[in-house]
């Protein structure tokens, strides 16, 4: 690495003395990048992080081809008057299904509205599915064992068990008939809101036509004037696209925000802070005197623009890579600019700290630039490799939540590598060149981090200790230790809902929407989430069906389906199905009709049996109303090719959602034909399963290349070893501290370990070294100078992820946390824990640990002492 750097003189020498055509050239990249990056658009559908090769995708984008799109467009109409929002209704129904996109089509293709309960009331059992059949010949037996038991003169009820029994199969069955018949006007129990559920042609992800098509309906609504049909009426857009749309747009305006509050901050703390060491450097150390500090003042625009400007164009060019790549950002990546403005600052840092150094002491503009390349850009350039390279060992992930970021994240960090070892080198030699900036007075930024001289330092280092060493290691050592022994107690959240945020926004009309269909407690589960299964023909439903339910039967441990469904059940296509219906059908008629304990029995259940039993003849599938068939009917029109499996539990429980696709995911029929099941539910299982097992090897893999860089680097174990220390004892302690807080790992948040791992190792490499380059007796010194900038860095690397923390999103916000905590702690570690186990090391092992020191770095004291004398302290592990 130094004789590749040496060999680069004359190109950073050029880069300084073509400063104008570098930075123009930087610009038209910038600009490049800028145009390619507004393109990106934020995709915040989880389903979409895992390879389209996978089963669960393939089978769902298939059935989205077939079927369609399930988002819809809600309106809900609130007024006094159920017969003006009737009126309303079906004047805005044919003007919405004309109104047309900015691509000449109607955004919308059909409306659910108005359905024929009259119909269904007369042939409900005809449509009702086998279970569904099954559910009304029980209830009907326990009617008559009843009516047995009552006639008996000797029956004496010695509790009313049964009567609770058969009250909760009424329930049941009313639950039951409801759903099947359902109402004729979605309207709420109060009949003061009426919705509408416009569906559009397909699956449109595009933001921009989601908002227009909102905005058009809006104008055509407000055209029509509500309250000419009712002077309280009040239309509310609402549906799934609505809340995509909130969603989308929402993430992108909290991104933003936490991207503003966190430069803002990074660049705060890093002008501060240079500000702080120009002072001091002016004053001699001597405190602050007002007229110096009105002069720094007014430096400190110019100094936020040396480091920020190559920061933000390296954002840039990522940006563009990003577009190129992806052309959108996930969940994960959509908080990179914020994170890598964190990370790349951290190079202009040393870089910019040593270049002021050098023309302290007196070098030329080139000069400085050269020195500054050649020293502190090779140890810039090492710690970039390392984390860049534990990035990119994320990118063979299938969960694209891992891939994604360390390809962008990766290529990120090189990015900002170039432009602060290129790009600001050439911004100093214009800016220094136009007398806009002056570094040549600060002579004591010449000193070391102790306010030294450096010929001085060697003849008071050895009297300086790092204090109570002794009690930190052991007080490490233990806290390493409950570390470890707590480890398999640190927890998991599976709970998908908890990791989503209320988009009040859409919550808001969501609620009018849901008048229509207030929450049901007494019905046992609901029939929500399905997953599809699409055959190969009509003919192949009855072999899937019967496959499902099989395994259904076999579950005896953890049941997962709660019914499966199909067109064939509730509408017999072939002849002899047809028949066996019918002939159900008529055994509950005569039941009702003939039955000695039913015949004369009165009540509203056994009223609603008597008229859905009264279908004698097959129905043709032209006499279907279009509201009952199109359940079951695929965007070309053919009907019948699909399974319909419901859950019996909640599928926002991760674990649950697993064990669902488990058992539904792949269907073997008898004859050996294979099918997958379709749904996003099913997806975001799979993804949640493919995350949970890379996560280990992502994380396994990031730390032997860590490891392996750090050897090739040092080309010696032991101080391979040492700096990695730090770094496996801060992951062991934000392990610790996350099992104290109640900090839960999930599928946000994992990406942060093989993150920390790449970004936590630097500190320890720095530190180590320098300390390698004193040698003995330099452990305090060390820290004042190198500790100092390593401190600074990951100040600025944990605001960068600290902005998330400011995140409404729940998600995100667990990113920021657990990343501040992974690099807080690897950070105390490298300055606190890593400087008391070099202390211990010298006392416990004296002599020998220093001759053994002194031997592995080349055994010449006097050359280290003139090195420390001529090398600058702004980056000291060069």
């Amino acid at each position: 690495m130094h004789r590749l750097f040496e060999s680069l003189r004359p190109f950073i020498r050029g880069v300084v003395r073509n400063a104008g055509w570098v930075l123009l050239a930087a610009a038209l990249l910038t600009a490049a990048g800028g145009m390619l990056a507004r393109n990106l658009s934020i995709d915040s559908d989880l389903a979409n992080l895992i390879p389209e090769d996978r089963p669960s995708v393939q089978a769902l984008n298939e059935l989205k081809e077939t079927v369609g799109g399930e988002s819809d467009v809600a309106v809900g109409i609130t007024s006094p008057s159920f017969e003006a929002n009737k009126e309303f209704a079906e004047a805005l129904i044919p003007k919405a299904l004309d109104l047309k996109g900015p691509d000449g089509e109607s955004y919308l293709t059909r409306v659910e509205y108005k359905r024929d309960v009259e119909y269904l009331k007369d042939n409900a059992l005809y449509f009702a599915s086998d279970q569904e059949l099954r559910q009304v010949e029980n209830y009907l037996d326990e009617q008559i064992e009843q009516a047995k038991l009552e006639a008996n003169p000797f029956y004496f009820d010695l509790d009313d068990e049964e009567e609770e029994d058969g009250e909760a199969s009424g329930r049941e069955l009313e639950a039951m008939y409801d759903d099947l018949v359902g109402k004729r006007y979605p309207v709420s129990p109060d009949s003061t809101t009426l919705v509408l559920r416009f569906y559009p042609g397909g699956t449109n992800t595009d933001i921009a036509f989601i908002e227009q098509l909102y905005s058009d309906l809006r104008g055509l609504v407000d055209q029509m004037e509500p309250d000419a049909y009712n002077a309280e009426m009040e239309v509310t857009l609402a549906g799934r696209l609505y809340r995509r749309l909130v969603e989308v747009k929402t993430i992108q305006n909290d991104v933003a925000g936490s991207f503003g509050t966190g430069v803002l901050a990074v660049i705060l703390l890093v002008v501060g802070y240079f500000f702080y060491k120009a002072n001091m450097a002016r004053t001699g150390g001597g405190g602050f005197r007002p007229r110096v500090m009105l002069q720094e003042l007014f430096r400190t625009p110019i100094m936020a623009l040396v480091i920020g400007l190559p920061l933000l164009m390296s954002l840039a060019w990522t940006g563009g890579f990003a577009y190129l790549m992806f052309e959108r950002l996930t969940l994960m990546t959509s908080t990179l600019g914020l994170v890598l403005f964190g990370l790349g600052i951290d190079f202009g840092i040393h870089f910019y700290g040593r270049y002021a150094e050098e023309r302290a002491e007196g070098r030329s503009i080139t000069s400085a630039a050269e020195e500054t390349f050649v020293s502190t850009g090779q140890a810039i350039t090492v710690g970039a490799l390392t984390t860049a390279s534990a990035l990119y060992v994320l990118t063979p992930a299938d969960f694209k939540g891992f891939s994604e970021f360390g390809a962008i994240a990766g290529t990120g960090v090189i990015f900002a590598l170039i432009a602060m070892t290129i790009v600001m080198p050439a911004l100093l030699g214009l800016l220094e060149r136009g007398n806009l900036l002056d570094l040549r007075s600060n002579v004591a930024m010449a000193r070391s981090g102790d306010g030294e001289p450096r010929h001085n330092r060697t003849s008071t280092r050895e009297d300086r200790r790092f204090p109570a060493a002794r009690p930190i290691v052991v007080g490490s050592v233990l806290a390493v230790v409950a570390a470890v022994i707590m480890i398999p107690q640190v927890g998991f959240q599976y709970d998908f809902g908890a990791l989503e945020p209320d988009y009040t926004q859409y919550e808001e009309r969501a609620e009018v929407i849901g008048r229509i269909s207030p929450p049901d407690t007494t019905s046992g589960p609901s029939k929500r989430n399905p997953a599809y299964i699409l055959a190969d023909s009509q003919e192949d439903v009855p072999e899937i069906v019967e496959a499902v339910r099989e395994k259904a039967r076999r579950d005896t441990t953890s049941p997962t389906i709660l019914s499966v469904e199909s067109l064939q059940e509730r509408f017999p296509l072939a002849d002899t199905a047809r028949q066996a219906k019918l002939q159900r059908i008529a055994n509950i008629r005569d039941l009702l009709e003939n039955n000695k304990y039913l015949k004369g029995q009165e009540g509203e259940a056994i009223d609603k049996l008597r008229r859905a039993a009264q279908t004698r003849d097959a129905i043709e599938l032209i006499e279907l109303p279009d509201f009952l068939r199109k359940q079951f009917t695929t965007k070309s029109g053919e009907i019948g090719t699909f399974v319909i499996i419901y859950p019996s539990v909640g599928l926002s429980d991760g674990r649950k959602s697993i064990a669902f696709l488990e058992d539904v995911g792949t269907i073997r029929t008898n004859e050996g034909e294979v099918y997958h099941a379709a749904s996003t539910s099913l997806v975001a299982a799979d993804m949640l399963r493919i995350m949970r097992s890379e996560a280990p090897w992502m994380v396994l893999g990031t730390f032997l290349i860590v490891a392996l860089l750090m050897y090739l680097n040092f080309r010696s174990v032991r101080w391979a070893a040492l700096a990695l220390v730090p770094l496996v004892v801060g992951i062991l302690w934000m392990l610790l501290l996350m099992e104290i807080f109640g900090l839960q790992l999930n599928f946000y948040n994992m990406i942060v370990l093989p993150a920390v791992l790449g970004i936590g190792n630097d500190a320890g490499v720095h530190l180590v070294h320098r300390y390698r380059e004193e040698g003995w007796g330099s452990i305090f010194q060390v820290l004042r100078s190198t500790g100092e900038h390593v401190t600074i860095g990951s100040l600025t690397t944990m605001m960068g992820f600290g902005g998330l923390l400011l995140s409404f999103h729940p998600g995100l916000n667990s990113i920021g946390s657990l990343a501040v905590v992974g690099i807080g702690t690897t950070l105390l570690s490298a300055v606190v824990f890593l400087p008391a186990l070099l202390q211990w090391f010298e006392d416990r092992m004296g002599q020998w640990y220093r001759q053994s020191t002194d031997d592995e770095n080349g055994g010449d004291r006097a050359s280290a002492t003139d090195s420390a004398a001529t090398v600058p302290t702004a980056r000291t592990e060069d």
